[in-house]
């Protein structure tokens, strides 16, 4: 009977846990289904005062946003509207401004929704400029927009500066004082190579006189920092080039270079429109130059120890300033070219002047760079990245009309061609440029992780 009752007891309780798994098993999936119900339930709460804020009113969001600021800008409009009068009005030079300005930016927009696959993006300086070559050029915009050849020429001169203190804020100074001498070779050469180029072919295919050859030669001459420096930074991000201190080289090459073509091209421009010596005009312009350096020597000094480490707001609000004067930089020189001006035999001999001179600059660039220490594809490499063309063009390549218009009529129209051969050279070689670099950047430069890399310039150093 014992024997039994246990074996009974022992079956009972090896059926307890069969018998009870199927109910836990229920129980559980019970529970689940009832958790996943209040996940939902919750979920769908969450979600149903989201959508009914969004088709809220009042408007939530970026159509809020886009309300707030539009209401904020008709309010300023009235309040510039109240003391200035006609200028913000169709015709005024606010409202010609104002019209370029967002023009400007909606081209760069544009642009920069072009996506080609494994292609860099097109710079959205080419959309801007295009934007001001539109508002130009279609009749019944051109009719109620103007703007004052003062203002306009301010604004280039101002947007100028602006890039050449964001191109210094973006300089390694220990790569830099290793590179001083390439930096120099590099900043010098080129420009005054194509200056001369350009000097001599625009003599005999353009009829040009050599004050005006030379004059529109250090129009061409200088590199653009406003494509240069953005695109060097990315590949300085990177770590594309940076052991031998290629992108550094390039930013702190394209600032001296600018300020060689625009000293060249500032003696130009006094003897082309003064009546003194010759002499006397260079030995003023070398004045300037050393004035120049003093200033800046002295500034280099105070911006040293002012504004203290810990302030690091200083270049983002350079950076936004750029994103300010940019627009306006580049679609005032847009405005500048009229279709109804340009001559068709002409635009084919300044495209012509502009492409060998440039051929010019990318070989002697080359020669130039064969003694640096460097490979020979980086030596391709910077001598490619040395041709695109846009801030310096877009300020200086409408000085010299502006000069002639109010000093000097009977010389408006090499003028023009100057300007001319300046819009060309922006929309040739500023977007192709930017492609070179962008495509054969990572392909040709080695690549070191920028935390890690120690600068190698020992070599470069020696030459």
């Amino acid at each position: 009977m014992y024997t039994t009752e246990s074996q009974n007891e022992h079956l009972e309780d090896k059926n307890t846990p069969s018998s009870t798994t199927p109910q836990i098993l229920k129980d559980s999936s019970i529970s689940e289904h009832e958790e996943t119900k209040e996940t939902v339930l919750s979920q769908t709460e969450e979600t149903k005062p989201q959508m009914e804020k969004t088709y809220s009113c009042p408007p939530q969001g970026e159509l809020n946003k886009l309300i707030t600021n539009g209401v904020a800008f008709f309010m300023a409009w009235c309040v510039v509207w109240s003391f200035s009068g006609p200028e913000v009005l169709p015709g005024g030079n606010l409202f010609g401004l104002l019209i370029i300005f967002y023009s400007a930016i909606i081209g760069g927009k544009l642009l920069e929704l072009i996506r080609i696959p494994s292609v860099p993006q097109l710079p959205p300086l080419l959309g801007m400029l295009l934007a001001g070559f539109t508002v130009r050029n279609v009749p019944f915009l051109s009719n109620y927009i103007h703007v004052n050849n003062t203002w306009s020429s301010t604004l280039r001169t101002t947007a100028l500066t602006v890039i050449l203190i964001q191109a210094g804020l973006g300089l390694d100074p220990q790569a830099l004082r290793h590179l001083k001498r390439v930096c120099l070779r590099l900043a010098i050469g080129p420009c005054l190579m194509e200056a001369c180029s350009t000097a001599v072919v625009s003599h005999f295919l353009m009829n040009f006189p050599w004050q005006w050859g030379f004059l529109l030669g250090f129009v061409l001459g200088a590199v653009s920092p406003a494509v240069v420096v953005p695109s060097m930074l990315l590949l300085q991000e990177n770590g594309y080039g940076i052991n031998k201190g290629i992108p550094t080289l390039l930013i702190a090459a394209s600032s001296l270079d600018d300020i060689i073509a625009i000293t060249g091209f500032n003696t130009c421009l006094s003897i082309v429109f003064s009546s003194g010596g010759i002499l006397n005009n260079v030995l003023a312009s070398f004045r300037d130059v050393l004035i120049g350096v003093l200033a800046g020597a002295v500034l280099g000094i105070f911006v040293q120890y002012f504004p203290s480490g810990d302030q690091v707001k200083v270049q983002r609000i350079i950076k936004t300033t750029w994103y300010i004067f940019q627009p306006l930089l580049f679609g005032l020189v847009g405005s500048e070219v009229s279709v109804a001006s340009l001559q068709s035999n002409a635009i084919g001999i300044c495209v012509a002047t502009m492409s060998l001179a440039l051929l010019v600059r990318i070989s002697f660039t080359f020669v130039l760079m064969c003694f640096a220490g460097f490979s020979f594809k980086e030596k391709i490499f910077i001598a490619l990245s040395w041709m695109p063309k846009a801030t310096v063009q877009a300020v200086l390549g409408p000085l010299a009309l502006e000069t002639a218009r109010s000093s000097a009529p009977h010389l408006e129209p090499y003028s023009k061609d100057v300007m001319t051969v300046a819009f060309l050279a922006i929309l040739i070689t500023a977007p192709n440029g930017a492609l070179i670099i962008g495509i054969l950047g990572p392909k040709v430069l080695t690549r070191h992780d920028p935390n890690k890399v120690d600068v190698e310039l020992t070599k470069l150093e020696l030459h």
